[in-house]
């Protein structure tokens, strides 16, 4: 049973979810569950929902998860616990797979060569295929995850005589859609990418005299271990991590297709993505957006924390003043204690609260970085008008999202998409603006200053670049024949 159940406020976000958060560790002689404990805390923002660690510790697999954040999870006692050298950690946000401890990572299945323990961010689309034929092969699934049937390819590989690497390349192989994992064994760490490279992995070094290789999500589950950026693991890539240092396979052709919304939103302003901070990428968007549609007003906000890059960016490019006119309470997180009824009508006054006396009387132009249902920029919306402004602009530094994901982001059914039934100018009467404009789709592409065909906008376009089987699209394109 979910020990971490949703409040109703929390049911159905306003925002996509974002993926998981993966971290590995190859560090012979270092404490790698505290290392990896504060990776996961870096990368906490990409779930919240439950946290887990295993070690190696020679042939020993040593595993505790639980629901709740990385905090709740561990503390010295438990991290002490979890002896050896290499480690693979994770935080999850449920995509595939209820929000139960039972679907918690790492995913731990044995093998005739030891244990293998798997972390997992993304998303498989032959998941219903894929779990039919282990079931057929008699696997015990004890989860409703695709990352423990992606542990289980790998250890039928094993168990059939195959090597460690040649296990995983052939499940891998039977794998469609997204996955970046970090992987560890009794014999050293792996860290894969699909073919596309739809989701995140990075890799690091440690300084000093031995070499000590670190996986992450995001080059902020290097910094805040001292580890040093080497580069990407690259799309249809496996790097494969032992005492002889770190070994490269490509395993497929890469066909690069990284999510647009990691840059636009998941990913940690301070991580890095093609060579700069997502900061300064949301900064040009915002720009960008200013370019596209600027309009006379007299101060330029963003919606905490998200929104405040592109904000600072629309503000110089359109030279309009930028102030904080929203402050966020960051230590709401997820509670178990109900709002009374009267906090639930007065709507996001938990998590933003208006300041007033900025406010007043002004012309504002609002900055958000995407309106997935409509509910809370409506509710913000209304706080600004009560707190004194005299006009409201809306400006999204991405497309209308009208498509949902498949490859590992939590998005709503299509039908509950607001751009997907409305027109902007309904959107912007429903939210109650004065005026909405939502960033190009070439504009976005444009600010990468990388090839556009590189990245996956399906969630702006409806242009799957990994085809999705019509059983799973019906659950989702509501609106769409499949």
């Amino acid at each position: 049973m979910n020990s971490n159940p949703r409040s109703p406020l929390e049911a159905h976000p306003d925002k996509p979810e974002e993926a998981c958060g993966v971290f590995g560790i190859f560090a012979p002689g270092e404490n790698v569950a505290k290392l990896t404990y504060f990776g996961l805390y870096a990368l906490q923002h990409r779930g919240q929902e439950s946290a887990g660690i295993a070690t190696f510790d020679g042939q020993q697999v040593h595993l505790h998860k639980e629901m709740g954040l990385v905090s709740q999870v561990f503390n010295e006692s438990i991290l002490n616990q979890l002896p050896g050298g290499i480690a693979v950690g994770h935080t999850r946000y449920s995509t595939t797979g209820s929000s139960r401890v039972v679907n918690a990572q790492p995913a731990v299945v044995e093998t005739r060569l030891g244990a293998l323990a798997l972390t997992h961010n993304g998303n498989l689309v032959n998941t219903t295929e894929l779990r039919e034929k282990l079931l057929a092969r008699e696997c015990n699934l004890v989860s409703t995850t695709d990352s423990e049937m992606i542990a289980h390819c790998i250890a039928e590989g094993v168990n059939d005589g195959k090597d460690w690497l040649e296990a995983a390349i052939s499940a891998f192989q039977q794998c469609q859609g997204a996955f970046s994992l970090a992987i560890g064994t009794p014999a050293g760490l792996m860290g894969v990418r699909d073919p596309y490279g739809v989701r995140p992995l990075v890799i690091g070094i440690i300084p000093g005299e031995t070499q000590q290789y670190v996986l992450a999500s995001e080059t902020c589950g290097l910094d805040i271990i001292g580890a040093e950026y080497l580069r990407d693991v690259e799309p249809g890539e496996l790097v494969w991590i032992t005492e002889a240092g770190l070994a490269s396979f490509h395993w497929a052709i890469p066909q690069p297709k990284l999510c647009i919304f990691e840059m636009i939103y998941f990913a940690r302003p301070d991580s890095l993505m093609n060579e700069e901070s997502l900061y300064s990428y949301r900064m040009r968007i915002g720009r960008y957006l200013a370019k596209e549609s600027t309009v006379d007003a007299d101060m330029v906000i963003g919606v905490p924390d998200s929104g405040v890059p592109a904000a600072i960016g629309f503000s110089q490019e359109s030279n309009i003043p930028y102030a904080e006119g929203l402050i966020k309470n960051r230590y709401v997180g997820r509670t178990f204690i109900q709002p009374t009824q009267h906090m639930r009508e007065s709507g996001i006054r938990m998590k933003l609260n208006p300041l007033k006396d900025v406010l007043v009387g002004k012309r504002v132009i609002m900055v958000d970085d995407s309106i997935v249902r409509g509910t809370t920029s409506r509710k913000i919306v209304k706080a600004l008008r009560d707190a004194g402004a005299l006009e409201v602009h809306m400006r999204i530094s991405s497309p209308p999202v009208t498509h949902p994901c498949f490859y590992g982001i939590d998005t709503d059914n299509q039908d509950q998409l607001i751009a997907a039934t409305k027109s902007v100018e309904d959107i912007k009467n429903q939210i109650g603006v004065d005026s909405l404009a939502y960033l190009s789709w070439q504009g976005m592409l444009e600010a990468t200053k990388e090839d556009p065909n590189h990245f996956c906008s399906a969630c702006f376009t409806g242009d799957y670049p990994i085809a999705v089987p019509d059983v799973v699209k019906r659950s989702k394109l509501m609106l769409e024949k499949v």
